[in-house]
């Protein structure tokens, strides 16, 4: 009796908990159509899971040994529970099996419990994530007591008749959260999760051996640009929206929630996720809301609803509020695009309505006209090198390097950087020219503002210049335009080799071809300040740091840095957008360069340069990695 209806809860639970899944599913194919690889996901799925998934979650050791006895020991448990109690296969040879794995889970569920009563972190939503411990634990102790039962170690006689009861009862409670639960409830990311793993928006992320952090090309003929509504975003995006486990991990790293803009990242893919419910909009979040932004519960939603507005479930602050730094994407365990779908409303919000906020409708205007978002003469763009006799490659037709100078050439204080990097070329003896009049703006900025039609404009005139010379690779000074170039460019038929000027002049000074003798006793204390997009979009850590320890200088690092440094504040067009917030971007990040005690803060990337030299005295002295390098060079023996 006890058995049959244990098979039939766990069963029947089962069973309505697929029914939920597949009609959400359902709603997720309202979407646009994406191309996926259906076979080759499912079989890529364990890899990705034990190996990527699991890559971001060790960045919290208490979560990782948490994840894994919860995570591992459920996924077990749940398939010898059905084999055992849904299907009544009472063979020994799985029923121990069992009480081990779910001694593991129960071992999870505990160390869940201890995070989430014994004062949780911040960053984690509360709600119904608080029941999350509780149905963990009636799931492991109703199943071992239904197992001892099942190998005869239950106590019989007395009370036999309550034990039975209760443990239907936990099982019940156990599998309302984690099976019936798992379509809606704080256990959805199990199964979405992998979902979304199989059927990734960016299946070369998986693969590749440096970031893909490009953003897609969109058909400019198309008769929406942009996403307006939820159905206007790729299915498989909002499969992504609903695996957000809300750990809020993304939260932490964002840089605009730290200087109190009103940006979180987890409360945005939740909104995104609740705007296809329609229902009391963001009524049900149980985490931390916007700084500064409106009240939880007055955003409305629904899948024909604009997104983005006063009412709706987006104000327009919180998406302009983001600096495209990738951090919230680095530090999620499971692997959302936010900055995708944050680019995907700004099309919407330019391309369509015109929507662009602050400066930075000016400087699309400009962009369009001019071809640089300053309005500056493009044969201007040489007058700091009056003195320096740049070589122009319109008049070889080729050259071994093409230095690409960027907006920077318009910027006095980035002037310093290049002027610093050509005396370093030609100390080394590099055959190098520049574009001059013909360099356009590579585009990154109106991409990151949501202009997609002006960015193709910039790319097709530029991939038609390169093509008229020859030359073996590109260098820039700016991370923002290496990205571009190297990544962006070629979906337009632009396959360059880029490389920053400090992975370049590392290579100078492995040849011997940059020689520095480091001066005795120079007591400097230097960090590196890692750009965005020369570190999370393109993997290049080590460069700027082999230089600046070729220098002499004692360096040090602050708490973040690398892959997890925190931003500037200069990227995704912010200081054009000019979002209010508690604090500037960069204040925050000079307070971190504070903290590492250091002297000076190099830097690799011109809206580094110009965001940290703005915060106010007294503060570390800022210079560019080549600038530094010069110093030493010239200073000689």
């Amino acid at each position: 009796m006890v058995a049959d209806v244990l098979s039939l809860l766990i069963l029947g639970s089962l069973a309505i908990g697929t029914v939920r899944v597949w009609l959400r599913m359902r709603r997720w194919r309202a979407g646009r159509p994406s191309p996926v690889r259906p076979v080759a996901g499912m079989l890529a799925l364990p890899r990705r899971y034990f190996v990527d998934v699991h890559h971001a979650v060790m960045r919290d050791r208490y979560a990782a040994v948490m994840h894994m006895a919860v995570a591992g020991g459920y996924i077990a448990a749940l398939t010898l529970v059905l084999l055992v109690h849904g299907l009544q296969i009472g063979a020994p040879w799985l029923s121990w099996p069992l009480l081990a794995v779910l001694a593991v889970m129960a071992a999870g569920a505990v160390l869940v419990g201890r995070r989430r009563v014994a004062g949780p972190p911040p960053r984690l939503s509360a709600g119904a994530f608080q029941r999350l411990p509780f149905g963990l634990l009636a799931f492991t102790v109703g199943a071992f007591l239904a197992t001892l039962r099942g190998l005869a170690l239950w106590p019989g006689g007395i009370g036999a008749a309550w034990l039975d009861a209760a443990t239907l009862l936990l099982v019940a409670w156990g599998c309302a959260e984690l099976l019936i639960g798992a379509a809606a409830g704080p256990m959805k990311h199990a199964v979405y999760g992998a979902l979304h793993l199989a059927f990734h928006p960016r299946e070369r992320r998986f693969a590749a051996d440096r970031p893909d952090s490009a953003l897609q090309p969109i058909d400019l003929a198309a008769n929406r640009l942009g996403a307006g509504v939820p159905t206007d975003f790729a299915w498989n995006r909002l499969l992504g929206f609903d695996a957000c486990v809300q750990c809020g991990r993304c939260e932490d790293a964002c840089p605009a929630f730290a200087a109190g803009l009103p940006l979180s990242p987890k409360k945005l893919i939740q909104d995104l996720a609740a705007a296809m419910d329609g229902r009391g909009g963001d009524a049900g979040y149980a985490g931390r809301p916007y700084p500064g932004g409106r009240p939880i519960g007055q955003s409305r939603g629904g899948a024909d609803r604009p997104l983005i507005g006063d009412d709706a479930m987006i104000a327009p602050d919180t998406l302009w509020a983001c600096t495209t730094c990738r951090a919230c994407v680095r530090e999620c365990p499971m692997m959302i695009e936010h900055v995708d779908s944050i680019i995907d409303l700004r099309r919407f919000e330019t391309l369509e309505k015109g929507a662009t906020p602050g400066k930075g409708a000016a400087a699309l205007a400009e962009l369009k006209a001019a071809d640089t978002p300053s309005g500056r003469a493009l044969d201007s763009r040489l007058d700091w090198a009056a003195d320096l006799a740049l070589p122009l490659i319109a008049d070889t037709g080729r050259t071994r390097v093409l230095l690409w100078l960027g907006e920077g050439a318009f910027d006095l204080r980035n002037q310093r950087t290049l002027r610093a990097l050509v005396r370093l070329l030609r100390h080394a003896g590099v055959d190098f020219a520049v574009l001059g009049a013909e360099e356009a703006d590579c585009g990154d900025l109106a991409r990151r503002l949501g202009d997609e039609a002006t960015f193709q404009h910039l790319v097709r005139r530029n991939v038609t210049t390169l093509a008229k010379y020859e030359f073996e690779e590109i260098v820039t000074a700016d991370p923002h335009a290496l990205h571009v170039l190297a990544n962006e460019y070629p979906a337009f038929g632009g396959h360059y080799r880029v490389r920053h000027h400090t992975s370049f002049l590392a290579g100078l000074l492995a040849a011997g071809d940059i020689r520095v003798t480091p001066p005795r006793g120079d007591g400097r204390r230097v960090t590196f300040h890692d750009p965005c997009y020369l570190g999370r979009y393109n993997g290049v850590i080590d460069a700027p740091r082999t230089l600046l320890d070729a220098l002499g200088v004692e360096r040090v690092e602050m708490a973040r840095s690398g892959m997890r440094s925190s931003c500037c504040g200069g990227g995704g067009g912010a200081p054009l957008t000019d979002v209010v917030g508690e604090r500037r971007i960069a204040d925050v990040r000079m307070d971190h360069v504070r903290q590492a005690g250091a002297d000076v803060v190099a830097v690799g990337c011109p809206n580094c340069a110009v965001m940290l030299e703005g915060v106010v005295q007294p503060r570390p002295a800022v210079a560019d990695v080549a600038e530094l390098l010069l110093q030493a060079v010239e200073a000689g023996p």
